[in-house]
């Protein structure tokens, strides 16, 4: 730990500077991945980060982002929750953070493409260091998303409109970081009424069609 005398000296007369960030978590290739974006300007030049912003108090914290989420993402309408506000990601200068977690579906997503501050998904379970402690950030949103797997639908936001319950536990086994079993999975699943049968089928190469789901609601529902 930094002793409190290797800490940049901060000004009494300086205005606090206030960001959000926020925590962009999708299901690619099987796991569960965070969007992230290459710094390229100081401080932390040259590393990666999670996006965010400063908040000029035009709109609402949460209109702020929203609004990064659709630049970085161009995906609307998805799963955002306040994640925790802190006053210490940045030693550099007084600030205070509100961080935000979304859960995207991959499959909607178009990545912003630019050369400056360019994005890019991350496996989680194998980040380096990132600027700015985010890999704590990162950490604690994980946590959130998994408690909240055992009590509400929160998994939507990662989903398709129609799945099958393979797809739908691969969701859960990268987001929990361990394989389930499939018998009893299915019947949690199917008592807790968040999803239901469609009555379609889709057939994936040579196995039989497998029946689609969805969920009974694509708001948050509480268990």
């Amino acid at each position: 730990m930094p002793r409190s005398s290797d800490k940049p000296a901060l000004t009494s007369n300086a205005s606090p500077t206030v960001a959000t960030i926020i925590v962009i978590f999708a299901i690619i290739d099987g796991q569960l991945q965070v969007l992230l974006v290459h710094r390229s300007a100081e401080p932390q030049q040259g590393m990666w980060a999670l996006p965010g912003g400063r908040w000029d108090g035009s709109t609402g914290l949460e209109a702020a982002a929203e609004a990064k989420l659709v630049e970085e993402t161009g995906a609307r309408d998805l799963y955002l929750e306040q994640l925790f506000t802190s006053s210490n990601l940045d030693a550099t200068q007084p600030s205070l953070a509100v961080a935000y977690f979304a859960l995207v579906d991959s499959k909607l997503v178009r990545l912003r493409t630019s050369e400056e501050w360019p994005p890019a998904w991350h496996r989680v379970d194998a980040l380096e260091p990132l600027a700015f402690d985010n890999n704590e950030v990162i950490a604690q949103a994980v946590e959130r998303v998994r408690a909240k797997l055992e009590y509400t639908n929160i998994a939507y936001g990662l989903l398709p409109e129609q799945f099958t319950l393979r797809e739908l536990q691969s969701a859960y086994e990268a987001i929990e970081g361990a394989t389930l079993d499939r018998r009893n999975f299915r019947k949690r699943m199917l008592s807790t009424g968040i999803i239901e049968a469609t009555g379609e089928q889709r057939r994936e190469g040579a196995h039989r069609p497998a029946h689609l789901y969805r969920f009974t609601s694509r708001q948050p529902v509480f268990l």
